[in-house]
Parts: structure tokens; C-alpha cells; sequence
């Protein structure tokens, strides 16, 4: 990707964002908690017919079809039986790690970085903690930015002309002690139904190019070719083999990318899904086809359908072993007022 992409980019992505959350004596459970607060919510959602959802994506965004004060989107859509239903997919006990390693050298977008520096306080020169049983101990800091290598997008992440999900403006949420609204820490927990689409195998290849375009279309005749149908509160995540470029080649990773055009953005939102994730950096394509529009699918997804999306994705062992269908589970940290998180999802068959 040209530096100039990069920076016409990062005038939209590296702004800070949210947090409203639920007090901290409640539990997250996934459960029908949003139906306390919206009876209707997920009735109506259910209702609603994906093209009609997409009418949402015009220029009335908002507010959200889950209610005016709605916090957590898509997320309305996981209950009790959405979590039954994903976990009577585990049948071999099989278990994948979806996050992978971040270090120093870990390519991000820029100027994001990251590091851990390995601290023995107050133990130089070999000293120990005073005390008869010669205590030692090592502690961590961390340094850096929450939006390097494997990591989940929240609402407060990227808006539309400083407008985020449900109408939420900058100006009232957004400070750089924290978001005081859409934060990190109201995110529920992510236990649904995981769905992989391998453009890889589908494009006969091992990994697709950077700038290569996934529309729509593809993604439908991908999931027919593996047999494979999305469902209200799934969790999408997209193999492209980008992945290995981590490893092989981290310059080249973070330069650019396949991914999903605004189309494909618009029939996943469209399709009910609570994440959209890929083993990318950026889940888009990129360089992007116009680069007078960038990053239009976060647009469509976290600001204006509240789905939240999910990069850099490790998706070789579950493509290795063609696994279309599977139990999906996030627990995020709940950094206050943080509006991106470093996660490791983990995926069960």
C-alpha cells in the first residue's frame, strides 16, 4: 500500500473512542439481557428481512434498529439458544487458538506498536524480596497500542464524520482518558456459532493477493461450493492465507491486503452476523480500489449495523482441516474506556 493510503487511512481509523457498560456486579452472560432493556429487539430483528435491514445503510443510520440508547448492536442477537445451538457443533473436542503472538516486531497499522518490557522491582544485582524463604519475582509492563495483531474492533473505534454507532457523537464520548460510552468493557461475551469461508480454497490458491477483492457474491458461492449457510448471530470469519505473510514476510503483511469490498459489508450485516473476521490486518481489501474511500466497510459494519469486526485472525488450522462450522468463544479484557481490545478467540469443534 502506497504511504499516501496509509495516511488518507489514518485520519479515520487511529481517532480514540467509547465506553458505556453494564454495572460491574452484572454478570455478561450471554442471555436475554438486551431484551430487558428492548422487549422487542430481538423479535423485530428476527422479523426483518435482510434487505430491509439494509435500507438502515443509507443516509438515516440511525438510530439503531435495536433501540435509541442501544450499547452492543448485533450482539442483541446471541441468547441461551443460539449458545446451545453453537455448542452442540463440539463433537471431537478439537480446539483451535484463533489469536496469534504479538511482540516488538509484530507489523501494525501505523503508528501503532507494541511492547513488554520484564521488570524484577526492587531485586537489582541479584537481591531477593526480604524474607526467609528468599522470594524473587518478575513483573511485566506493557507499552503500546491496543490494536496490534490479533484484536477485536469496538464501536468507538471508527464512525462516519465524527459519528459513531447509534448516533453517538465524538464530542460527547470521546476522551483520551477513555471513552466514556460504546467501551470495550460493555462488550458482551461472544459464545455463538463460528462460520469459516475459505477464499483460498475457493480461488484455487494459497493465498489471495493484496488488493484482492472478495464481493458478495464470492463469499455466497464459497459458502455453497463448502456447504456451509450463515445464520442470525453467527460469527464470520474469512481465510485468505494472508496469514502466513505474518511469518514470512511481516513488511509485506502489513502493507497490504485482500479482504471484502463495501458490498460484501453490506450482505454480511445484512445476514444478522454479531463479527466479521478475517487473517487480515484490516478485514478490507487494501490498497483500496477508490483511495478517495477508505475503510467504508468498517463504516458499514461497527458504525452503522453495529457488527463487530475481528483482525488478524489465525484461520490455517481450522482451513487445514476444512472445518466450515464451530463453537466460537470470546471472552475480551475489559479495559475501561478502550475501544479496540488484543484478544485470542478460540474455536471448538
Amino acid at each position: 500500500m502506497r504511504v499516501s493510503t496509509v495516511a488518507a487511512a489514518a485520519v479515520l481509523v487511529l481517532s480514540p473512542v467509547p465506553g458505556q457498560a453494564h454495572g460491574p456486579g452484572e454478570h455478561h452472560q450471554v442471555r436475554d439481557h438486551q431484551a430487558e432493556h428492548h422487549p422487542a429487539a430481538q423479535q423485530m430483528a428476527q422479523a426483518r428481512p435482510a434487505q430491509q435491514q439494509q435500507q438502515q445503510q443509507g443516509a438515516n443510520w440511525h438510530p439503531s434498529r435495536y433501540g435509541a440508547n442501544d450499547t452492543i448492536g448485533a450482539m442483541n442477537l446471541l441468547t441461551p439458544q443460539k449458545v446451545l445451538e453453537a455448542a452442540r457443533l463440539v463433537q471431537r473436542g478439537q480446539v483451535y487458538r484463533l489469536g496469534v503472538p504479538v511482540g516488538r516486531e509484530t507489523p501494525a497499522y501505523p503508528p501503532r506498536n507494541a511492547a513488554v518490557t520484564i521488570l524484577m522491582p526492587d531485586q537489582h544485582g541479584g537481591a531477593i524480596v526480604p524474607s526467609e524463604n528468599k522470594v524473587s519475582y518478575v513483573d511485566d509492563m506493557f507499552t503500546g497500542w491496543l490494536g496490534v495483531g490479533s484484536q477485536l474492533d469496538g464501536f468507538g473505534h471508527l464512525g462516519i464524520d465524527n459519528v459513531f454507532y447509534n448516533g453517538n457523537r465524538a464530542e460527547d464520548f470521546v476522551r483520551t482518558t477513555g471513552v466514556t460510552k460504546l467501551g470495550i468493557e460493555n462488550v458482551p461475551p461472544m459464545v455463538t456459532r463460528g462460520v469459516l469461508v475459505d477464499m483460498a480454497r475457493a480461488r484455487n490458491k494459497p493465498m489471495l493477493e493484496e488488493g484482492e477483492v472478495i464481493t458478495a457474491e464470492d463469499l455466497q458461492a464459497a459458502m455453497r461450493d463448502q456447504g456451509v449457510q450463515l445464520r442470525q448471530g453467527d460469527v464470520i470469519l474469512i481465510h485468505t492465507g494472508w496469514v502466513e505473510m505474518l511469518e514470512r514476510d511481516p513488511a509485506r503483511f502489513g502493507k497490504g491486503e485482500p479482504g471484502i469490498d463495501a458490498g460484501a459489508a453490506e450482505w454480511l450485516a445484512g445476514q444478522g452476523v454479531v463479527a466479521v473476521g478475517a487473517d487480515t490486518w484490516g478485514v478490507e481489501a487494501v490498497p483500496f480500489k477508490n483511495p478517495n474511500r477508505v475503510w467504508e466497510g468498517h463504516q458499514i459494519l461497527l458504525a452503522k449495523n453495529g457488527v463487530h469486526i475481528l483482525e488478524v485472525m489465525d484461520t490455517r488450522g481450522l482451513a487445514r482441516d476444512r472445518a466450515t462450522e464451530f463453537l466460537f468463544v470470546l471472552g475480551q479484557p475489559l479495559l475501561k474506556g478502550a475501544v479496540q481490545a488484543m484478544i485470542n478467540p478460540i474455536a471448538i469443534r
